[in-house]
């Protein structure tokens, strides 16, 4: 099964340098559900040329895990774009529909993932998600968010990140996936930024090493009381009609019962 054939719902995205290829053959190993190649931050200037060789050496066949590659320059899609091991393009620093229209326009049918990394992009993030068809779901670049907006406490991006995943779900996207936590020796953090991204309506997390990887799946997966919840609720439709009152007092209804069978789903990995 190659990695676009795949129906598990992703929940850890792993970042790893396109410069360095053994890197990305561990993180193909790492148990992440999408490995991004970079090509962008984690790539010094004069190593650009390189890794993006490499990448196109990697994605000359497909891999059991999706790869993604998020590009440096427009000018990387016409080489990427025909590549069977290329399940998506992470397009950095989208601000406008317009761009989304020229990325498709150079690798039409390819899945896209605008990054929305400042204030005009979170501005337009409604726009960008329904720019084109290809588009199958964004997120925020939050370093250089924070940059923009002057931000120094991470409450400040609590607003951007509501718009994120409001616009996602407006766009009948899946929820975004949160950004990465930088601090890879500090998991207590990375834990705790995950259940208030989970809160916020986030799915799962994008990652810079692999040990984050179990933290990030851990928090987004159904809890057995949800699931025993949801299963109850599942139960309950299938046997009433209409609004209904569960014996603890919970009450069911339409939305009540969709949101139950996405946790279901999500606790057993399926799209």
């Amino acid at each position: 099964m190659t990695g676009m054939e795949r129906l598990r719902t992703p929940l850890t995205w792993l970042y790893a340098p396109g410069d360095r290829p053994g890197v990305v053959s561990k993180a193909l190993l790492s148990g992440a559900d999408v490995v991004i190649v970079d090509l962008e931050d984690a790539v010094a200037p004069h190593r650009k040329a390189y890794a993006l060789d490499a990448t196109v050496d990697l994605l000359a066949d497909a891999h059991p895990v999706p790869v993604h590659v998020r590009v440096h320059s427009p000018l990387d899609i016409p080489t990427l774009a025909p590549l069977p091991g290329l399940c998506g393009l992470r397009v950095p620093k989208v601000t406008h529909a317009t761009d989304i229209h020229r990325i498709a326009g150079l690798a039409p049918g390819l899945p896209l993932y605008p990054l929305l990394e400042n204030a005009l992009a979170v501005e337009h993030a409604y726009a960008i998600a329904t720019a084109h068809p290809d588009v199958r779901g964004i997120a925020l670049g939050e370093a250089d968010l924070r940059a923009d907006l002057g931000v120094r406490d991470d409450s400040g991006l609590d607003w951007p990140r509501s718009r994120v995943v409001v616009a996602a779900r407006a766009a009948a996207l899946p929820p975004p996936a949160q950004s990465v936590h930088p601090d890879i020796g500090d998991l207590d953090a990375l834990a705790a930024g995950c259940a208030r991204g989970r809160a916020m309506g986030f799915l799962g997390r994008a990652a810079i090493h692999p040990r984050q990887l179990p933290v990030i799946e851990r928090a987004y997966l159904p809890t057995p009381d949800e699931v025993d919840a949801a299963r109850e609720v599942v139960a309950a439709a299938r046997t009433g009609r209409g609004a209904l009152a569960l014996p603890d007092g919970r009450f069911v209804d339409a939305a009540v019962v969709e949101g139950a069978h996405r946790v279901l789903a999500l606790a057993s990995r399926t799209a």
